[in-house]
């Protein structure tokens, strides 16, 4: 049974920066894909990046694609999202997600599941 569990979450300013985690208790993480999603109050969920299992390959949602870098770190077990330039419009619940395949993970429908991290960006 797969676990994780994000951390980082909390408030910044408009223009600020934070660093989400998704620490992962997977057997075999190496060969697992990492997505972030998001959901604002009264929005559905967004696709917000994804890394391919072997770290190679990123993707981003065009609304964060330059502001946003997501990493994996296999020794760690661990997936990070740098967000810098925050904007209001970016406060929502982020949720990690992993899957063995890259395109599961990245339509919204991977094995494994956070709980979930709240970001507040303040105007």
């Amino acid at each position: 049974q797969g676990q994780l569990v994000e951390t980082g979450g909390g408030l910044a300013q408009t223009g600020g920066s934070l660093r989400l985690s998704c620490v992962a208790s997977l057997r075999t993480f190496s060969a697992y894909s990492v997505a972030w999603f998001r959901q604002a109050p009264g929005k559905d969920r967004e696709f917000v990046a994804a890394i391919s299992w072997s770290g190679v390959n990123t993707y981003y949602a065009d609304s964060v694609k330059g502001r946003f870098t997501i990493t994996k770190d296999d020794s760690k077990s661990t997936v990070d999202l740098q967000m810098k330039s925050l904007e209001p419009e970016d406060t929502a619940v982020y949720y990690c997600a992993a899957d063995p395949s890259t395109q599961t993970v990245r339509t919204g429908t991977p094995k494994y599941w956070g709980q979930g991290t709240q970001v507040t960006v303040s105007a």
